[in-house]
């Protein structure tokens, strides 16, 4: 014959379990541990992406299917002319075309990836394309693609199981930046399943052209964030805009997408348990001695 709970047992066992669903569908307070650094040249940041790598774990290679654990990486420079400027890059390109759990979105009218120095088209290098002065003020970190929004400095990363229409989360996710000079708000904003902001992070500053910057951020809790939203200075890539707070993207490193449970239904089932120990609990109230 079953035995009721205590009275006191009984209701921080009911407590527990409610703010367990509460978690999941109002979002979980996530610990980050930031990895920061702005720098002159492309060795003055290596030591910090270096140490988030580490954080990591071992490359994966760029197949379908998830690893659990270790991270991918985007570079862009694997990426075909035919894809490049002038060209745009299709938004799921590192997930259909080179497996990494990465959908691009955007507000603008789509995505780019600059030239190489040798290309078909003979379209200009680090966005020249574009403007012509930008290559002056932009410069890669692994040479020789960089990324960028067009028509928007919105750019949101959605994740999924590489290869696959599989939702995914992450546990960590940073990028490197060119240009962003003091001028420049840029950041990086990072969201659970639940669409509920983990926090929104600036990327440092540095004085100068063809700089760089890199922002990582690691969630102590395991995979966490389903998407990520890259602000990148402060307006859209144009012939007229400013050079002053233009800012462009390299190296994505992340990570392994791993596949959760919905939210909906971690809510739905922890509500149900703290429902049914409720019922018992009355249950066994009404039981006679």
């Amino acid at each position: 014959m079953m035995r009721a709970l205590p009275p006191t047992s009984f209701r921080l066992l009911l407590a527990s379990t409610l703010a367990l669903a509460l978690a999941y569908g109002q979002g979980a307070v996530a610990a980050p541990v930031i990895f920061s650094a702005p720098g002159a040249n492309a060795a003055a940041i290596q030591p910090t992406v270096d140490a988030f790598r580490s954080t990591l774990g071992t490359l994966n290679p760029n197949v379908a299917g998830s690893f659990g654990s270790g991270r991918r990486e985007i570079n862009w420079d694997g990426v075909p002319d035919n894809f490049a400027a002038p060209n745009n890059l299709p938004a799921d390109f590192f997930n259909v075309n080179s497996p990494r759990g990465a959908v691009f979105n955007t507000p603008g009218t789509g995505f780019q990836v600059s030239a190489n120095a040798i290309n078909p088209t003979s379209t200009p290098v680090e966005f020249g394309n574009i403007n012509p002065n930008y290559p002056t003020i932009f410069a890669p970190f692994s040479a020789q693609r960089l990324f960028t929004p067009l028509g928007s400095n919105i750019t949101d990363v959605n994740f999924f199981v590489p290869g696959t229409t599989t939702p995914a989360l992450v546990s960590a996710f940073g990028a490197v930046f060119s240009h962003v000079d003091p001028a420049s708000v840029t950041s990086i904003e990072y969201f659970n399943p639940s669409n509920v902001s983990l926090g929104s992070f600036l990327v440092p500053t540095i004085a100068g052209n063809e700089t760089f910057s890199f922002l990582g951020v690691s969630f102590t809790q395991g995979p966490v964030v389903s998407r990520v939203r890259i602000t990148t200075g402060n307006q859209a890539l144009a012939s007229t805009a400013p050079l002053t707070g233009a800012t462009v993207m390299d190296d994505f490193i992340y990570a392994e997408p791993t596949a959760v449970p919905e939210p909906r239904s971690l809510v739905m089932g922890a509500t149900a348990l703290a429902i049914g120990l409720l019922i018992t609990r009355l249950g066994h109230r009404r039981s006679p001695a």
